[in-house]
């Protein structure tokens, strides 16, 4: 259940370093196969809930797809739609046996027409508000542009289906260190309003390798035991 929407806005939580045990857990996780398991164009047609999920959500172009890649270490295994915005299919991937990730479709194309919009809500707040095994949702926000209005419904949808998020920066590398910093703090403060969000964020680059062994750890922490 979702704390009310103007509840006092709680401060974020000072930024915590994986340990070099976490770092290990998610290099190891990550470097196990990671395999295109299924995907479901309707709630209907969903795997069976088993293993833990993490599900990354983002605008169309935020560069969810290179950061997939960027975790698993290929280059092709989450594809961007040739028509961004259009795509509504939930692609699964199984990470080992232990982890399942979750591509969820871009939003906020401006062309896409506003059936596909409502479609997307309708959706994926079933999905988010009905799929026990959902653990986490990965909301990536382009550090170059921050939020968006499509970004700020996308909180609200997440609070309203009570589904703890955390917000990644993509495409961190394009931005100065103090310009980042500066990011990184008006996001938080938006989090702060959010019942749902966990308070701290997360800054990478898909193209340099920033931050993504830091997500590999925190995504690490969700997975199932290694079978023995």
């Amino acid at each position: 259940m979702t704390e009310p929407q103007n509840a006092a806005p709680q401060k974020a939580a000072p930024r915590k370093e994986p340990s070099q045990a976490e770092l290990e857990a998610g290099r190891l996780l990550f470097a196990g196969p990671c395999d295109f398991f299924h995907g479901s164009q309707t709630l209907d047609q969903l795997p069976p809930p088993a293993l833990p999920e993490i599900a990354f959500a983002g605008r169309s172009n935020v560069g969810k797809s290179s950061l997939i890649n960027a975790l698993t270490g290929r280059k092709a295994l989450a594809r961007a739609s040739s028509e961004p915005g259009r795509t509504k299919q939930l692609n699964f991937f199984d990470l080992g046996g232990r982890l399942v990730l979750v591509d969820m479709p871009g939003y906020g194309y401006a062309k896409a027409a506003k059936s596909v919009k409502e479609d997307w809500q309708k959706t994926m707040f079933s999905y988010l508000r009905g799929r026990p095994n959902l653990d986490r949702v990965v909301l990536l926000i382009d550090s170059r542009v921050g939020f968006k209005d499509s970004d700020r419904e996308a909180c609200d949808l997440l609070d309203k289906a009570a589904v703890v998020f955390q917000v990644v920066l993509t495409k961190c590398d394009q931005l100065s260190a103090s310009d980042l910093q500066k990011r990184i703090e008006e996001v938080e403060a938006v989090l702060a309003k959010h019942a749902a969000a966990y308070p701290t964020v997360m800054a990478t680059s898909s193209e340099k390798g920033q931050g993504i062994a830091q997500l590999r750890a925190m995504m690490a922490g969700f997975a199932a035991p290694p079978s023995r």
